[in-house]
C-alpha cells in the first residue's frame, strides 16, 4: 500500500494550485492550441488554414481529454498531466518490486520519483514528453513482464507522442531479438513473431493516431498526392500525402539550430548544469520591494547527482557479471532505459536541445539509486548502521526538494529568496 499512499500524496500535490501560472506556461501555447484544435477538428489548424505541426497527437489528444472534461482553462490544460505524473510514480514501484522483489525497495523507488522537482514540474504542465514518458515506461514494464504484444503498442504510443520514442522501440526490440537467440535460437516463425510485435503493430498504431488527419480536408498537405504523378502511385494517395508530411517534420527535426537561451547540451543534463525556465515573472505581492515567481524544470539536485554516480556503479556491475558469464537482468533493463532515453541526443550536437527531455530516461534513473541501495544494503538481515545511512540520503532528497518547491509550482516569493535558490549561474 505504500506505493499507493506516495502516489496519491503526489497528486495531491500536482493538483494543488494547478491552475498557477495563469496563462499558457513554456511550450503549452502550441500543445494547448493543438488539443483544442484536435477536439474541434480532428487536425491542427491556424485559423481557417491547414497548420504544420513536427509532434504526432496522441499527446495533444491526452491533454485534450482534460480540457474536454474540466473546462477550456488552465486546471483543464494540465490535469492529465497531473494524472499521469502521479501514476508513473506508481509504476516505477512495480518495476521496481518486479525486478528487486522487496517491498521496501519498491517504496524507496516510489518516494524517490516522488522527490524530483523535474517531475514534478512536468506534471503541472501540458507539455507532451510526461506522456511519453508514461508511454515509454509502459512499454518498457510490459517488456520485461514478457508481454511483448503489450510491449509494441505502448512503444507505438510513445513514438505517437514524440519521434524519440522509436528510440525505445528499437533499443527493446533488438534486446529482445537477442534474447531470443541467447536462450532458444532464432527460428522463422519467431523472428516473424517479432516483426509483427515490435514493427507491423508499432507502426499500424502510428498510423491510426493520425486518423483524424486522415479523416479530415483540413490536415496540413492532406491532399498533397492528388493527382500528383509518381513512381509510386501504385501507394494510395492519402498514404503518399502522409510520407511527404512526414519528410518534411523530418526536415524541420534535424535542421532545428535556432539558438535558445535555456539550450543545454546533453553532457550536462544529468547534473542539471542548465535547466528551463517554464516562466518566469516579477510580481508586487510578497512583502519586499522586489518579488519573483518562476517555474523552473530543474531536477532536484541532490537525486540528480547521487543518480549520475548510480549509473556508472551499475555499469560497473552489469560489466562483471558478464564477465563472469552470468549477465544481471536488472542491470540490463536499467541501462537499457537510460541508452534509449538519453545516448541518442548526443548525435545532435547542433540540434536545440533542452535538459527537460530528461524526463523520459529519469525513471531509470531511480531505479538505478534502487539498484544500487539493494546492493549496498545486501541482503537480509539488513545492517541497521547501512538502514540508517540510505535514510539519511533519502531524508537530505526530500530536504533538497521541497527546500525548491517555491520554484517548482510558482509560488510568489522574495526576489533574495529566489536568488539564494539559484545555486549555479547557468541557472538564470
Amino acid at each position: 500500500m505504500a506505493p499507493i499512499l506516495i502516489a496519491l500524496l503526489s497528486f495531491l500535490l500536482r493538483i494543488w494550485n494547478l491552475g498557477t501560472p495563469k496563462g499558457y506556461v513554456f511550450d503549452e501555447v502550441y500543445y494547448v492550441d493543438g488539443a483544442r484544435d484536435l477536439l474541434k477538428y480532428g487536425v491542427e489548424v491556424t485559423g481557417s488554414s491547414p497548420e504544420f505541426i513536427v509532434h504526432p497527437p496522441i499527446g495533444k489528444w491526452c491533454i485534450g481529454l482534460g480540457i474536454k472534461l474540466f473546462g477550456n482553462n488552465e486546471f483543464g490544460w494540465r490535469i492529465t498531466s497531473a494524472v499521469v505524473g502521479a501514476l508513473i510514480i506508481y509504476l516505477v514501484a512495480r518495476i521496481a518490486n518486479h525486478l528487486f522483489h522487496s517491498k521496501s525497495l519498491n517504496t524507496l523507488a516510489a518516494g524517490l520519483m516522488a522527490l524530483d522537482g523535474m517531475q514534478l514540474v512536468h506534471s503541472r504542465t501540458a507539455l507532451l514528453d510526461l506522456f511519453l514518458t508514461f508511454f515509454a515506461l509502459l512499454g518498457a514494464f510490459a517488456w520485461l513482464k514478457n508481454r511483448f504484444w503489450l510491449a509494441g503498442l505502448f512503444f507505438g504510443l510513445a513514438s505517437a507522442t514524440k519521434w524519440s520514442g522509436v528510440y525505445f522501440l528499437v533499443a527493446f526490440a533488438l534486446a529482445a531479438i537477442y534474447m531470443d537467440f541467447r536462450t532458444s535460437g532464432l527460428s522463422f516463425r519467431l523472428l516473424v513473431k517479432r516483426k509483427m510485435q515490435f514493427l507491423v503493430l508499432p507502426v499500424a498504431t502510428y498510423i491510426f493516431s493520425w486518423i483524424g488527419w486522415f479523416m479530415s480536408s483540413r490536415g496540413w498537405d492532406r491532399h498533397w498526392a492528388d493527382g500528383r504523378k509518381s513512381s509510386f502511385s501504385f501507394i494510395p494517395a492519402p498514404l503518399r500525402s502522409f510520407w511527404h508530411y512526414h519528410a518534411e517534420m523530418l526536415h524541420f527535426h534535424t535542421t532545428l539550430t535556432e539558438h535558445h537561451p535555456y539550450q543545454a547540451n546533453p553532457w550536462s543534463w544529468l547534473v542539471m548544469g542548465r535547466p528551463t525556465s517554464f516562466y518566469y515573472e516579477t510580481p508586487k505581492n510578497c512583502g519586499a520591494k522586489k518579488c519573483a515567481q518562476e517555474v523552473l524544470a530543474l531536477g532536484t539536485p541532490i537525486l540528480w547527482w547521487f543518480a549520475t554516480l548510480a549509473i556508472a556503479t551499475v555499469l560497473g556491475f552489469w560489466i562483471s557479471s558478464h564477465l563472469k558469464s552470468k549477465p544481471d537482468p536488472a542491470a540490463t533493463f536499467i541501462l537499457l532505459g537510460i541508452a534509449a532515453g538519453y545516448l541518442p541526443w548526443f548525435l545532435f550536437q547542433k540540434r536545440t536541445v533542452f535538459s527537460f527531455y530528461a524526463i523520459v530516461f529519469e525513471p531509470f534513473l531511480i531505479l538505478a539509486l534502487v539498484y544500487c541501495a539493494k546492493k549496498y544494503l545486501g541482503l537480509q538481515p539488513w545492517e541497521r548502521n547501512r538502514k540508517i545511512i540510505v535514510a539519511i540520503l533519502v531524508a537530505a532528497v526530500a530536504m533538497n526538494f521541497f527546500y525548491f518547491l517555491p520554484i517548482f509550482t510558482a509560488k510568489v516569493i522574495t526576489y533574495d529568496a529566489w536568488s539564494h535558490m539559484m545555486w549555479w549561474p547557468s541557472w538564470i
